[in-house]
């Protein structure tokens, strides 16, 4: 793992904000994630909801489903990492991990699933759940859930897949491991029908975190999204979700913790983001940064302009991509691609 001072930078992408235009709205965001990947950021976050009700906020256009854009998004770029948001309410955990390992694969290696620890109880009421869960239900099935998809991303060895047409063997069966989970919440049995990923398992992106959900970070999460705070704020909790990090048995630079930032829009501001950005990360407050894009995809171009120059200059960021997995570009370990 790179254990080296490297800035981490992603940005937030919410389909169904951008600039006026003719332009069909899936070649917009195309473009847009070209530039992206061309200015050197680690990924891009697909944001995504299930409309509640008709005066519901969450109803705003959404003109793509994540997973389904990631998977279109993948055939026009070839290095950026693509991160979907998709709710454990909406999803069966088989069938979502199953999605994920195929978007792996499709994407060579550049998949990431974002769940979210916040519930919208509205959202349960399109799947037969009108009442929601309490927070403590919550919090438990989705620890269970991530814990059988990560178990289904792992039961295929590297090397279980034969594809031995003239011994008649698919697989090794001593390298294929069945699930067996029977939980509070899900019954599954496994093992997913899809090859082992790529980068050994899809990138774990947890956000809308409580302090009460920190061990489940702490103990399942690649990448965790945070919010801003004031300094010594930010410096406690980093310390703290390290610990954490170090108390499940894992080493404390397998998780990057990231910080959401707005992107203002005035072109003038842009050399103080550059000292926010380097004060921020220089305390320890973070592992990097996520840019939550304004309704004005262009407002990248000031980002890669202005402030990605800055931050190089200091070292802060890295000319170019260090490998082809979303896992190389974050410095953590698998896929041996690093």
């Amino acid at each position: 793992m790179d254990n080296g001072a490297t800035m981490h930078l992603a940005v937030s992408l919410f389909a169904g904000t951008a600039d006026p235009s003719p332009e069909p709205e899936f070649s917009r965001l195309a473009g847009f994630m070209q530039k992206a990947e061309a200015a050197g950021l680690d990924m891009v976050f697909l944001a995504d909801s299930v409309p509640a009700s008709s005066n519901d906020a969450a109803s705003r256009q959404m003109p793509f489903e994540a997973t389904t854009l990631l998977a279109a998004l993948a055939t026009v770029t070839t290095r950026i990492g693509l991160v979907a948001a998709a709710s454990t309410i909406a999803h069966q955990p088989y069938n979502l991990a199953r999605r994920f390992a195929s978007l792996d694969i499709i994407s060579h290696g550049r998949t990431g699933w974002n769940a979210t620890m916040a519930q919208n109880p509205r959202e349960a009421a399109n799947f037969s759940r009108p009442e929601g869960f309490s927070s403590g239900d919550f919090r438990r099935r989705t620890g269970e859930y991530i814990d059988i998809v990560q178990g289904l991303w792992n039961g295929w060895d590297a090397d279980a897949l034969l594809f031995d047409q003239s011994g008649g063997r698919f697989h090794d069966p001593e390298k294929m491991h069945l699930l067996e989970h029977n939980g509070e919440f899900f019954s599954v049995r496994g093992p997913l029908n899809v090859a082992r990923s790529p980068q050994d398992t899809p990138v774990l992106v947890l956000s809308g975190l409580r302090e009460s959900d920190f061990d489940i970070a702490a103990r399942t999460a690649d990448v965790i999204l945070l919010d801003d705070e004031p300094i010594e704020n930010a410096q406690a909790r980093y310390d703290e979700l390290k610990r954490r990090v170090a108390a499940c048995g894992r080493d404390p630079d397998a998780v990057r913790l990231l910080m959401n930032i707005s992107l203002v829009t005035n072109g003038t501001a842009k050399p103080t983001i550059a000292d926010s950005m380097e004060k921020g990360f220089r305390a320890k407050n973070c592992d990097g940064f996520n840019i939550l894009m304004p309704a004005q995809l262009s407002a990248l171009d000031d980002f890669v302009d202005l402030v990605l120059p800055a931050l190089r200059l200091r070292g802060l960021f890295r000319e170019n991509y260090r490998g082809t997995i979303l896992r190389s570009h974050l410095g953590l370990a698998g896929g041996g691609d690093q």
